[in-house]
């Protein structure tokens, strides 16, 4: 039976790095998880973005040698209204969308995650999106990346997004572009209130962070679209119980439908230095002992 593949996104140690953690460091603590993937955000994470000079670069295919880690997924924007008084032109889209495929190749990622601008609170992508990813499909196809925005609360798997999503693969038979799903989605308990948050803010603006508890059967819907996945997570305790996302029903049904890719950890939870390494930590014990679990059920079952 096939596994899943393990991987860390650095989003996960947003506040330790440049403070407490050097980029030499996360790869370290990525490789300590026994994760074979590294899933990096480009603006973030590469210095002189998106011009890394030949030391940077260096350094990095020293560090992927020396970790044996796989460059996984990078994370780029498509700022549709950086400004008020302009919104991208799909040319200037495709451009940006281009520039971050040859970024993302010379790096060794295989695939990208696009954040397309937004025109409304379901995080509806704005209209060019879908010109602009159609006219790099023959780069990404020629350097062999997937692109895959990301189905992200308070965006639900049945949602007019994914219908876009999906339709856009069939028309166009593409296997460059596809569906990155976000565990977010499957949260089913509220967050803690954030600092100055209210009632009254959450009810009027914040809803989705008590959860929008998509169902994890529907799954089966997108499945097939689906190569890359970021394992969301907010906080796991010491008796590895996830407070917010439940991985009980979240691991089995991925086992069920087969699905063999990345998992690759999203933390977002507290931003105290060093609570994100043994949160992380906490989620790949967790994850890696339901998947056996799943595994030991599915074998009992067939036997």
């Amino acid at each position: 039976m096939s596994g899943f593949k393990y991987g860390v996104s650095l989003y996960s140690y947003t506040d330790d790095l440049g403070t407490v953690m050097t980029l030499e460091d996360a790869f370290d603590h990525v490789a300590e998880t026994g994760s074979t993937g590294i899933e990096i955000l480009g603006e973030a994470n590469i210095a002189g973005y998106p011009e890394p000079s030949s030391a940077w670069l260096d350094k990095w295919f020293a560090l992927i040698d020396q970790y044996k880690l796989e460059p996984t997924n990078m994370a780029s924007w498509l700022d549709t209204c950086l400004t008020l008084d302009h919104t991208m032109s799909v040319e200037e889209g495709a451009a940006q969308v281009a520039q971050d495929l040859r970024l993302a190749d010379r790096l060794g990622f295989k695939f990208i995650r696009p954040k397309f601008g937004v025109i409304d609170e379901e995080l509806t992508p704005h209209p060019i999106w879908e010109a602009t990813i159609e006219r790099n499909l023959d780069l990404a196809n020629k350097l062999g990346i997937v692109i895959v925005p990301e189905i992200h609360s308070p965006t639900p798997i049945k949602h007019p997004v994914t219908d876009a999503y999906i339709e856009f693969i069939e028309r166009t038979g593409t296997k460059n572009f596809g569906i990155m799903i976000d565990t977010g989605i499957f949260q089913d308990r509220p967050l803690p209130y954030w600092p100055g948050e209210t009632p009254e803010i959450r009810a009027a603006a914040l809803s989705f962070l008590d959860g929008i508890k998509v169902p994890v059967e529907h799954l089966a819907d997108v499945i097939q679209y689906v190569p890359f996945i970021q394992a969301k997570f907010h906080h796991i305790d010491e008796n590895l119980h996830d407070h917010h996302i439940p991985w009980e029903k979240v691991i089995p049904m991925l086992k069920k439908l087969g699905y063999t890719g990345y998992l690759s950890s999203e933390y977002e939870g507290v931003r105290d230095p060093w609570v994100a390494i043994e949160q992380v930590r906490r989620q790949h014990c967790l994850i890696r002992k339901l998947e056996r679990e799943a595994e030991a059920a599915q074998e009992k079952l067939d036997a």
